[in-house]
């Protein structure tokens, strides 16, 4: 049966058949410690009981009637994101890479509507955008890349953190129309910026009319101790991108506007079959009722803040420990040597984690850990790397 899946995933030999908050449980009901949340999705815990409880009632009542037609839940979840985010619309996708494909395409509008012509979108490199022709195109990492061009045109790359990279990119190019950033890096390597990088770009996308556009589809829904990664910064950008964690496994992504942003995406020039469809926007309600009931964005603010203490005093005397990074419970863990083959060796010690930027061991475990558990992350991941 393998064989006939695409082989575009270098998948472990592991198949997990249930779940229960951060535990996942294989074939043979042994028992696993989830320290990576589906890659920064099932953020509330596998099955979660509220969840369930909200993705049978819709199912059992509505599950889809396209968007031709109003559809109340998806209007809600609107309401709720723009009060959280202060945005002012929303455009629901089914993914990260929809979300942004949005945005790139609100950019787009942007530019036609300030009569700029070849418009230029610039992202970072070592981003990740997302996997479709535009979106790979913005992301910056060429390995990904190889073998699908012609790519479009459109975009172009500078450094992360480098806020005169911008600037020299300002005085070369007048065709500028917007910055597409992530506010951490996550698969980059959870390259974290210097604190006052974005208020820097926010700054330089105000001086020269362009839009701000911020993927949060790894860094939002309370993930870095603050609903959005860029409230720490208390900016207000013109597109924010949300997916993952907003509907804890059921698919569904969101591209925020507001101000001059807001009204460019009218009726015809965008759309999706499934996206916001009632079961999606179900799921996404209550992700963000629970989150804010629960304030978890404090909670993974305390719980990052105990896991990177306490991995730093058992990693002290470990020649290989490059930095441990973290913003909430978004963790990197930098060592000086290709570590791609902990995966395998903490698996085998009933833990999941991965690893990014081929030296960087990522950590994204789920918002609803208890103390005991993060302790177990620690114990784990600290006795793996110091016999590596």
């Amino acid at each position: 049966m393998k064989d006939n899946i695409m082989p575009t995933y270098a998948s472990q030999d592991i198949r997990f058949v249930k779940g229960d908050g951060a535990w996942l449980w294989n074939e043979k009901n042994e028992k696993y410690l989830d320290a990576l949340s589906g890659i920064a999705v099932c953020s509330l815990g596998h099955a979660n009981p509220e969840i369930a409880e909200a993705i049978s009632a819709q199912a059992s009542t509505l599950l889809h009637t396209s968007n031709l037609y109003r559809v109340d839940k998806q209007e809600q979840l609107a309401a709720q994101l723009c009060t959280l985010t202060g945005m002012d619309n929303v455009f629901f996708a089914n993914s990260g890479a929809e979300a942004n494909e949005a945005a790139i395409k609100v950019a787009r509008k942007y530019a036609h509507s300030e009569k700029i012509e070849n418009p230029l979108i610039v992202t970072m490199n070592n981003s990740f955008h997302g996997r479709t022709l535009a979106t790979l195109t913005a992301t910056g990492n060429p390995k990904v890349k190889e073998g699908f061009s012609p790519l479009p045109t459109g975009f172009i790359h500078v450094d992360y953190n480098d806020i005169s990279a911008l600037e020299k990119a300002a005085e070369k190019h007048s065709n500028i129309v917007a910055i597409l950033v992530e506010p951490i890096q996550g698969e980059g390597g959870v390259r974290i910026p210097d604190n006052d990088y974005l208020n820097k770009v926010s700054s330089l996308c105000q001086q020269n009319d362009w839009l701000l556009m911020l993927d949060e589809i790894q860094t939002g829904v309370a993930r870095t101790g603050a609903f959005l990664a860029s409230q720490h910064n208390d900016i207000k950008p013109d597109v924010i991108t949300l997916a993952k964690a907003l509907g804890n496994g059921v698919p569904i992504g969101a591209c925020l506007c507001a101000g001059k942003a807001a009204g460019l995406l009218t009726a015809g020039s965008h759309g999706s079959t499934f996206g916001g469809n009632p079961l999606a926007c179900a799921s996404a309600l209550k992700v963000l009722q629970i989150v804010e009931r629960e304030q978890l964005a404090s909670r993974a603010e305390k719980l990052g803040d105990f896991i990177c203490k306490a991995l730093s005093e058992k990693l002290d005397s470990y020649d290989s420990l490059v930095e441990i990074r973290h913003k909430g419970l978004m963790i990197g863990i930098e060592l000086d040597k290709p570590c791609t083959e902990l995966v395998a060796r903490a698996l085998n010690k009933h833990l999941l984690i991965n690893v990014v930027a081929n030296n960087t061991i990522r950590l994204l475990p789920p918002l609803i850990i208890s103390d005991e558990q993060a302790e177990m992350i620690v114990n784990t991941l600290s006795e793996i790397i110091l016999t590596f």
